[in-house]
């Protein structure tokens, strides 16, 4: 019988330059105890690509060719590249399968993350990305320049519709451009959707012709495939404009679908995600995240703020907007903003215990081309919705303005955005 030999680190190979076609990942690999790092990347490629943890018979030769080839080891950097041909284009769940799949799960790997992806333009070209993007969203909304402003009804669970609708109303009269459902409302015997989608987008009309303003309203349509398509044609019969999906509880297969079956906004939630992003050492980025939700198309996306309720450091945030670093990659533009072969940029969201105190830092930080979300920011202003929307509006007016918010209020008898400051004590100017 024939002898079958596997090479110690046949997966191995830094000699290797990457051809235009690879698809590239960066991981941090944490070896377990007693393993060479080499010998875990050798593992990792092995296991998500063609190999498997021992000789068989039923290889062939050309399999081989398919093989990924772990091409740079740098501490616990690893990159890793492979065959465009290993996957099938325009479908998101097979590429996760292989590069974030079982290694996951591997007794040779401590920790394990996927920091980044460089993928082939094929591979990007076979995914539609998004249908409107920031100029989309802005020529629908009438707003050319400025930072959007967006808010989530509060409570986020338990309000009748008929309150539902009124804390939208409030809010889309005070200044707000887009009212968004929180990631889990769905359709509770309290809030039914079609109700709250035929009389929320009413309110939403009313809005519009007493502010002269345009109003979006984001309705969670997350839910079982079918019923999300089903909800998703309410929308639309209705006159809404806009979609909110909950990509990761729903999957990307979901948004693949929801994406090719609606020509409404479709706006990312990232519910969930905290769960493999959050650890440094262990899952999967946030980048990544937004890589495949951009490819997918969706046309805006939460990214978080740096600062208010939720972790995450503001270098991080701007991470998810910054390339890293690979060998066919130029740093530079914006990640979510990038000319990516062709793809339209994506608006990014910052969501998550912020106030109007909290807006020179994200308009510094993130630019102008983003959709400010305040919650509590908004419907905890002690003079309620309508005047927290007003104080939140005032103060992206006064840093368009180039005036800090103290000179905003005094110049322009801006008693809202004063009242906000005040009430929530310490400010970034």
């Amino acid at each position: 019988m024939k002898k079958r030999v596997l090479a110690k680190f046949a997966f191995v190979n830094l000699k290797y330059r990457p051809k235009k076609k690879d698809l590239i990942c960066l991981f941090k690999v944490s070896p377990a105890k007693g393993l060479s790092i080499k010998k875990a990347a050798n593992t990792v490629a092995l296991e998500s690509s063609v190999g498997t943890w021992t000789p068989v018979s039923s290889s062939k030769r050309y399999v081989n060719k398919l093989a990924a080839k772990v091409f740079s080891i740098n501490g616990k950097n690893v990159k890793i590249a492979y065959p465009i041909r290993l996957f099938e284009e325009d479908n998101a769940p097979n590429i996760l399968s292989s590069i974030a799949g079982n290694i996951f799960g591997m007794k040779a790997i401590e920790n394990l993350r996927l920091e980044d992806i460089d993928f082939p333009d094929k591979i990007i070209e076979s995914f539609p990305g998004p249908r409107y993007g920031i100029k989309g969203i802005r020529k629908i909304l009438k707003v050319r320049k400025r930072p959007l402003v967006g808010t989530i009804v509060k409570p986020k669970l338990g309000l009748k519709t008929k309150d539902h609708v009124n804390v939208a109303r409030e809010a889309w009269v005070g200044g707000c451009d887009l009212v968004k459902d929180d990631e889990n409302l769905a359709s509770q015997s309290f809030n039914q959707f079609d109700k709250r989608a035929a009389k929320t987008l009413e309110m939403a009309d009313l809005a519009e012709a007493e502010t002269g303003e345009k109003k979006g309203y984001l309705i969670n349509v997350t839910a079982e495939t079918g019923e999300m398509l089903k909800r998703a044609d309410v929308v639309k019969e209705l006159g809404g404009k806009f979609v909110m999906h909950d990509i990761i509880t729903s999957g990307f297969a979901s948004l693949q679908t929801l994406r090719e079956n609606t020509k409404l906004v479709i706006h990312a939630h990232r519910a969930m995600h905290g769960a493999f992003t959050e650890n440094p050492l262990h899952g999967i980025s946030m980048m990544v995240i937004a890589d495949f939700s951009r490819m997918i198309g969706v046309d805006s996306l939460h990214i978080g703020t740096g600062i208010g309720k939720m972790k995450g450091k503001v270098e991080e945030v701007e991470n998810i907007r910054e390339e890293i670093e690979l060998p066919k990659v130029k740093e530079t533009k914006f990640r979510l903003a990038e000319n990516w072969v062709n793809k339209k940029p994506v608006m990014a969201v910052c969501s998550g215990g912020i106030y109007p105190g909290h807006i020179p830092y994200l308009i510094e930080h993130f630019g102008k081309d983003i959709i400010i979300q305040a919650g509590g920011g908004i419907h905890g202003h002690p003079d309620g919705t309508r005047v927290g929307a007003r104080a939140m509006r005032q103060g992206v007016d006064a840093v368009m303005k180039k005036k800090t918010l103290k000179q905003w209020v005094a110049e322009r008898d801006a008693s809202e955005l004063g009242a906000a400051l005040k009430f929530w004590g310490k400010i970034r100017f």
